[in-house]
């Protein structure tokens, strides 16, 4: 599938992805690795060539990066070996056991890096895929209120989109995101949310789940991996709107469509950022239909059918507030007939 970040074929579909995760990060009967003291600066700053699998201990990995941060000046030698940064493996599951890496496996999240020193590491180090300059905000929509445009992370060198992996009773989930323009998630062996949704549709069996804030579309396409006929998305982001979109055609398979149509450019969506009047991204033909929109979730009635089951799934991404996270439930409730619950 072309990758709409790089325009390349870097995008596998579903079940190419889940069929690779047995033994995408595992070691072969060669591989050599040494366990470093991330709280430490490295002790044996030695460059270690990948395998003849192809595949490197992630803290050989990070001790390259690191040699190559201290050569530009970004480091000198004193920081432990975590003032490299975060790593974000692609695809990211549950794992039980740090990875070996394959090639173009690794997104590499750092604070201070510039992009000459990106640029270096994406061409000198095979595993790291991109790197992405971060800063103390969380990417994408995190204020209900709508007002401002959110603030991204800064891709410096290479293609940013990944893939998470999500397991739910009726099969994994392969979910595609933007790294510079969203928030983190770490997949677990177990998943309160996703839990959440299979339980309330297990006990009302609607005929259209609506998931109001669907961020890349992990509990809307829970509830199309059930069955549920008639499913509607939406989120004002746009980042999140799209790879809601993108994602039914990862995971098209699995669901009863015969075609998935996404109605929106993902470069031309950037000049709209956030979105309130909902505007259709995406639809489906078939037995299922499967649609996402970009908008306000408060004003998503505007485009619902009437007088059919529904449940509705607000997960906002700020809950502290619960007085306004109850003022808009009450809102919702006021607008849009049916059940609806917080994940």
């Amino acid at each position: 599938m072309k990758c709409p970040v790089c325009g390349d074929d870097c995008v596998l579909e579903a079940r190419e992805i889940i069929s690779h995760l047995p033994t995408i990060f595992s070691r072969c009967p060669d591989c050599r690795y040494h366990v470093v003291d991330k709280n430490s600066p490295p002790t044996d700053p030695e460059i270690k060539e990948p395998c003849t699998c192809g595949k490197r201990f992630i803290d050989d990995v990070f001790v390259h990066i690191y040699c190559i941060m201290k050569d530009e000046g970004l480091l000198s030698g004193r920081e432990p070996l975590t003032a490299v940064g975060m790593p974000l493996v692609h695809p990211g599951f549950f794992m039980k056991v740090p990875p070996f890496l394959p090639g173009d496996s690794l997104v590499l999240l750092c604070r201070s890096v510039d992009k000459k020193t990106a640029e270096r590491i994406i061409k000198e180090v095979s595993e790291v895929r991109a790197v992405i300059k971060t800063g103390d905000f969380t990417p994408g929509i995190s204020d209900t209120g709508l007002e401002e445009v959110p603030k991204t992370y800064e891709l410096m060198a290479g293609c940013d989109i990944r893939a998470n992996v999500f397991v739910t009773h009726s099969g994994p989930l392969v979910l595609y995101k933007q790294q510079s323009t969203m928030h983190i998630e770490f997949p677990r062996a177990f998943n309160p949310k996703i839990d959440a949704v299979e339980k309330n549709i297990r006990m009302t069996s609607p005929e259209l789940f609506i998931d109001a804030c669907c961020g890349t579309g992990t509990l809307g396409l829970t509830a199309g991996r059930m069955g549920v006929p008639r499913i509607i998305m939406n989120d004002a982001w746009y980042a999140a709107a799209f790879f809601a979109a993108y994602n039914i055609k990862v995971n098209r398979e699995f669901f009863n469509v015969e075609s998935v149509t996404i109605l929106e450019d993902y470069r031309q969506m950037q000049a709209h950022p956030v979105g309130t009047v909902p505007r259709k991204i995406c639809e489906t033909a078939g037995g299922q239909m499967i649609e996402v929109y970009q908008g306000d979730f408060l004003e998503l009635y505007g485009v619902l059918p009437g007088k059919i089951s529904t449940l509705s799934v607000i997960d906002l991404f700020e809950k502290k507030d619960m007085a306004k996270v109850l003022s808009m439930m009450e809102q919702w409730r006021r607008r849009v007939p049916g059940e609806v619950f917080i994940p």
